[in-house]
């Protein structure tokens, strides 16, 4: 018979306790190592998230944007530096915009654009910080003729009207989104417009001092920091700084996302990607009570600073409207000063353009 000892009694009467004892600190640990391996997989989404996030739309690494080492400026073309640096303000600042050989035709869009900035208020001096990046020879010997500061980039062949969406029109928009990004890393601050684009008063004074990029909008609802509003690439104003020029090799990039889209709707898909808040980049929106156009124009005349030909198509629906528009403003700087307070013009425009879109499709469909 086996021999019952001090320390068998004391397993078998407290037994039960020791069990216990040892089951709730292995319960302690299985919970232990579920939150360690929870936090580890926490992190692992989180990091995997944002790797998608950023080669999602074909990007580099985020960090490879602001490597140290990387020089901003690059290897650029030193006339078209000349150029900048020719026509630029004191804080290095240009205005921008481009012509093809069929906006350039005698009495067409660049006509009416070069004569907005002499029929309108404080305008006629901006021409002096004007620089027209031309896409072939015949629209630069036309802007040579006219104006001092013109730039011929070498392209593809953008010759004639570009019809919208077109191959041709998503490969000119998108080569016109990459110069401009380019024009940032040679450290200038751009304000672009559309040739298209009626200047009626300066719009330096109406821009937001705290923002990195600010846009013009087909349809503006009344708050300039939502993301919900609808931009239109045509006019915009942006500062030079890592911050953007980050962000426009990220826009450039995302074309791979869907080469179909051209770069006004790739901007709405990527304006609320998470990296753009994570580098904090400065996005506000521009009120179409400033800057109108005929999506939605401008109603007051003594606030009115440019004014689109957007939501049209056509070179000439174009420029029957533009003057027309032209012509409005005209009856409007007539008036006193007086008269102009009390003065409830309203646009003449959209004519053409406003059925522009329809018969388009009609003449496509026969």
């Amino acid at each position: 018979m086996k021999e019952i000892t001090a320390c068998d009694v004391t397993a078998e009467n407290g037994g039960g306790g020791g069990n216990r004892a040892r089951s709730s600190g292995s319960h302690l640990l299985v919970r232990r190592d579920m939150q360690i391996t929870m936090l580890f997989v926490g992190f692992g989404l989180l990091w995997l998230f944002l790797y998608n996030s950023t080669n999602l739309f074909g990007s580099p690494s985020f960090s490879h944007y602001f490597n140290d080492d990387e020089s901003p400026k690059g290897n650029h073309d030193p006339t078209l530096e000349s150029v900048l640096k020719s026509a630029s303000m004191e804080d290095k600042t240009v205005i921008i915009t481009t012509l093809n050989d069929a906006w350039a035709e005698p009495g067409s869009i660049f006509d009416l654009f070069l004569e907005s900035f002499r029929l309108g208020n404080e305008t006629q001096k901006l021409l002096n910080h004007l620089v027209v990046i031309t896409w072939d020879q015949k629209a630069h010997a036309r802007c040579l003729a006219l104006h001092k500061h013109c730039h011929q980039l070498v392209s593809d062949n953008f010759t004639g009207e570009v019809f919208y969406m077109t191959p041709n029109y998503l490969n000119m928009m998108w080569k016109r989104t990459e110069f401009l990004g380019s024009i940032l890393q040679m450290g200038f601050n751009f304000l672009f417009t559309d040739t298209d684009i009626m200047w009626l008063r300066d719009p330096f004074k109406e821009f937001y001092q705290d923002a990195d990029f600010q846009i013009a909008c087909d349809y503006f609802n009344g708050d300039s920091n939502d993301l919900n509003n609808w931009p239109n690439g045509g006019f915009k104003y942006v500062r030079s700084n890592t911050r953007t020029i980050w962000f426009y090799k990220f826009w450039v990039n995302s074309r791979n996302v869907d080469p179909k889209l051209n770069e006004q709707d790739m901007l709405n898909k990527i304006k609320m990607n998470p990296l753009i808040s994570e580098i904090k980049l400065k996005i506000r929106f521009l009120s179409t009570s400033y800057f109108g156009g005929f999506c939605q124009a401008s109603q007051d005349f003594n606030k009115v600073s440019t004014m689109h030909a957007n939501c049209c198509v056509g070179l000439e629906n174009k420029v029957n409207d533009l003057k027309i528009l032209l012509w409005d403003w005209k009856k409007y700087m007539a008036l006193s000063e007086s008269e102009k307070k009390q003065s409830n013009l309203s646009w003449s425009v959209p004519q053409n353009c406003s059925t522009s879109f329809e018969r388009a499709k009609q003449r496509k469909e026969n």
